[in-house]
């Protein structure tokens, strides 16, 4: 009874690595070390920005001007390297103190850049 248990599980589990193996399939690449660098640093771009836009104060004024935050953050998720090193220059470049003159900066530069991308239709009304 034992050996007889032990021969069904054992078919059981070469079935379904048969079944589930193919539905897997894994693909390796080489990443070399200048690829890994503009990632991480494409990653710590996005972590600042997002983390700006997180703000209450920019969600707030972001939805009086009629931006969705989230549809707002998914095309920051979207942006090139370059397009958010922009982005981030701007912010370091605006005073510390939270003034609402920095709050409006940041949602302007989400503003132009959402219009650019074809998201909004906020300056093409002007």
């Amino acid at each position: 009874m034992k050996r007889s248990f032990q021969s069904l599980v054992l078919r059981m589990v070469a079935v379904s690595m048969l079944v589930c193996a193919p539905l897997a399939p894994v693909h390796a690449v080489i990443v070399d070390t200048e690829q890994a660098m503009l990632m991480s640093e494409r990653n710590a771009l996005l972590d600042r920005v997002n983390s700006a836009l997180s703000r209450a104060e920019v969600r707030d004024q972001l939805v009086a001007l009629g931006v969705d935050p989230a549809e707002a953050s998914e095309r920051i998720n979207g942006l090139s390297a370059s397009e958010l090193a922009a982005i981030d220059g701007q912010l370091a470049d605006l005073p510390a103190g939270g003034s609402l003159l920095g709050v409006l900066g940041i949602v302007l530069v989400v503003l132009i850049i959402l219009d650019m991308v074809g998201v909004t239709n906020v300056f093409s009304k002007l």
